[in-house]
């Protein structure tokens, strides 16, 4: 199938940037919804192994790409107006961040208005200085490649839900410190045992 997106990327982008492009999963889909976000009064980073995008410096959005879905996660999803009831949790202790799912470039395309007042609303939340009641100390943003794991092993979350907010942390902080999304997944998978044992990255 031909896309109709562009297929050089401007060379001032960042490698970082280019290399989440360059990815052959939902390639399409990522380009379309990065389309729509810069439309905005959004800045592009990469952070957790996703594109970002930000505003002030505080963070709006991101674009996650998993085995069965794309997704546009909103940090703050919560306190946006989900007038379609289109928002949904990424994870069942999800305080915070909510995600719209499409599941091709058509999808994407047919709720573009809808998404562009999504995008607004989230920009509107962040320049109102609008903050979330967190139950907890801070939510955990989930890196792609353990959502992906996942998907794959529906006990493996069970058991990683059942930890303590503490052990979960942990486990988020080691596989978020790494650079590279295959180093993530390695880290994940070295650490499946214990997950599912119940004990935190540090406990033996």
């Amino acid at each position: 199938m031909t896309s109709d997106l562009p297929s050089e990327l401007p060379s001032e982008l960042p490698p970082n940037i280019v290399a989440i492009l360059e990815k052959s999963e939902w390639q399409d889909e990522r380009k379309l919804l990065r389309e729509i976000l810069l439309n905005h009064d959004l800045e592009e980073d990469v952070k957790w192994g996703n594109l970002c995008y930000t505003h002030n410096n505080s963070n709006v959005a991101l674009i996650y790409c998993l085995k069965d879905y794309c997704a546009i996660g909103f940090l703050k999803g919560v306190l946006l107006k989900d007038t379609q009831n289109l928002l949904q949790k990424p994870g069942p202790n999800s305080q915070s961040a909510k995600w719209m799912r499409f599941n091709n470039k058509q999808d994407i395309k047919t709720l573009k208005t809808t998404l562009d007042d999504y995008i607004k609303n989230a920009i509107d939340v962040e320049r109102a200085g609008l903050k979330v009641d967190f139950k907890e100390k801070n939510e955990l943003i989930y890196p792609t490649e353990l959502l992906q794991v996942f998907q794959q092993s529906p006990e493996l979350e069970v058991a990683f839900e059942n930890l303590t907010p503490g052990r979960k942390r942990g486990y988020i902080l080691h596989f978020t410190g790494a650079k590279q999304s295959k180093t993530r997944t390695s880290r994940i998978n070295k650490c499946v045992a214990k997950i599912m044992s119940g004990k935190g990255f540090n406990e033996r």
